[in-house]
């Protein structure tokens, strides 16, 4: 069977009075990795759940080789060979890989003949660049493993057109070079063709032949990707040239006096089992030290011990002074954070905006005096951050479940960085995020640290780091295994290490 041309064409989708999608067209060739780009809340998400039948547009039409079909499921979908890989995994955790895949087809007869289906995935297995265990537990593999499993579910089942959302974000350098190469090697020999939904050019740059570029519901711009430089990119995404976006503040040097000090750090993990294992690290003053991980490596133990919320064994000194994450301590020693999934971890979601941005400050003065709370000077402080801040949000009363990701990040960054900061703890703060909020995000993270802030940097996305620290850290199987300078780094190297394994 051949791969398809599909296409879809003035597509239109209303949630109430937002309009989601304004019809937006988007052609994808027979054969190619087609791009979409687009800020948070651009419509990319909407647009490929009507090409797999989640969503039914308002307006518009899909056409696969130069027939209209109407997906009202996704069986339809899938009837068609169009199958999708999230960004969150949709593996069972206590079933093997192998089952999982079995059991994934949308027909299934009464009675599975497991040899036959096992050969099956053999052969599949076998054309692979990288390995997937079948017969180990989903709940056992690691974030990178579960993320090859799901594209090796989807190959399985046999698409002709594969969407793929943020696929890279939990991968290691060279695992998501061996996937997406292999998904372009794929469409190269005509077997597949591909939409590929990333916040990273060098991907759409290296894998994908064509691009269109979404904005506030609308196609901006669609072309070849060797037509388009990455400039060009970025002002479709915006809407404004790209001078006229925020630089970044340049390095100045780091500061003798230590300010983070962490010794023979040990946590478990929820499972009860070692997560953090004899941890230590320094960071000084006007330092940017960055933690580089595939996820799933002790990471989020290693922040939650730090801030008070997982029991642990080991030292934790800042500027001189024991720290265990009280509320007392971190106003005093000037310790702030910026945690992965904001909205879930470091906000109230029924609160307002306003209030969320008094948070680390209701019970001080102007916001407080004596028992009473001054709303005023409340709604003063919201109007003044929302502004410097640029935080866009129906109102200040507005909740913060009603904003988007980007001006949840703006808002919590306003909040943080205001204080008197001497330690900013940040645990992948762009993950998610549209390059407009992530080029703002590493320029208040530089602006901290060239303030004499002292800097930790957590993330899984290694150009972030390199783009950002003084130093590395890679940290595998809950322990630190490698260090080095910016300067000095090597990706494949790092790449190496991150993985779990020793580079030569």
């Amino acid at each position: 069977m051949s791969v398809p041309q599909v296409e879809l064409k003035n597509m239109t989708k209303r949630f109430g009075a937002n309009l989601a999608l304004n019809n937006v067209s988007l052609p994808i060739r027979s054969g190619t990795v087609h791009a979409l780009l687009g800020e948070n809340g651009a419509g990319k998400s909407t647009l490929v759940k009507c090409l797999v039948g989640f969503y039914h547009p308002d307006e518009g039409h899909i056409q696969v080789d130069g027939r209209e079909h109407r997906l009202n499921s996704p069986k339809d979908a899938d009837a068609l060979g169009i199958g999708m890989v999230y960004q969150h995994f949709t593996l069972v955790p206590s079933m093997t890989v192998a089952q999982n895949l079995v059991v994934s087809s949308a027909t299934l007869p009464a009675y599975i003949n497991w040899q036959s289906e096992l050969k099956r995935l053999a052969r599949v297995t076998r054309k692979l660049p990288f390995h997937v265990p079948l017969d180990v537990r989903v709940s056992q593999l690691s974030a990178g493993e579960k993320q090859k499993a799901e594209i090796v579910k989807q190959l399985y089942l046999g698409r002709k057109l594969l969407i793929l959302d943020e696929p890279t974000s939990v991968l290691t350098p060279a695992e998501a070079d061996e996937v997406l190469g292999h998904v372009r090697s794929l469409t190269r020999t005509g077997a597949l063709s591909a939409i590929l939904i990333s916040h990273k050019f060098r991907e759409v740059r290296r894998f994908a032949d064509d691009v269109t570029v979404l904005r506030r519901g609308a196609s901006v711009r669609t072309g070849a990707v060797a037509d388009l430089t990455d400039d060009a990119l970025a002002e479709a995404m915006i809407g404004e040239p790209v001078s006229k976006m925020v630089q970044h503040a340049p390095k100045l040097p780091p500061k003798p006096n230590v300010v983070l000090s962490i010794r023979d750090l040990c946590a478990n993990g929820d499972n009860g089992l070692p997560a953090v294992k004899d941890l230590s690290l320094e960071v000084r003053a006007g330092e940017i030290v960055g933690i580089a991980g595939v996820s799933g490596n002790g990471q989020l133990e290693l922040v939650e011990a730090m801030m008070g919320q997982r029991d642990r064994n080991g030292t934790i000194a800042v500027s001189g002074s024991s720290f265990n994450g009280t509320r007392k301590e971190i106003a005093r020693l000037g310790v702030y954070g910026l945690p992965q999934e904001p909205l879930k971890n470091a906000c109230i979601d029924r609160m307002s905006l306003a209030e969320n941005l008094a948070l680390r400050n209701f019970d001080r003065v102007p916001l407080c005096r004596g028992i009473a709370m001054n709303y005023r000077a409340l709604a003063e402080q919201a109007e003044r951050l929302v502004a410097q801040f640029r935080v866009k949000a129906p109102g200040l009363n507005a909740s913060m479940s009603a904003l988007s990701g980007g001006n949840v990040q703006r808002a919590v960054l306003a909040r943080e960085l205001t204080q008197d900061v001497r330690l900013l703890v940040a645990s992948n703060p762009t993950f998610g995020l549209d390059f407009v909020a992530c080029e703002e995000t590493y320029r208040r993270i530089l602006e901290a640290r060239n303030g004499g802030a002292a800097v930790l940097l957590i993330s899984e996305d290694l150009d972030e780091l390199l783009g950002l620290v003084d130093r590395l850290l890679v940290m595998s199987g809950g322990r630190i295994v490698h260090e080095v300078s910016a300067e000095g780094a090597d990706k494949r190297v790092i790449g190496k290490y991150m993985a779990g394994m020793k580079a030569a």
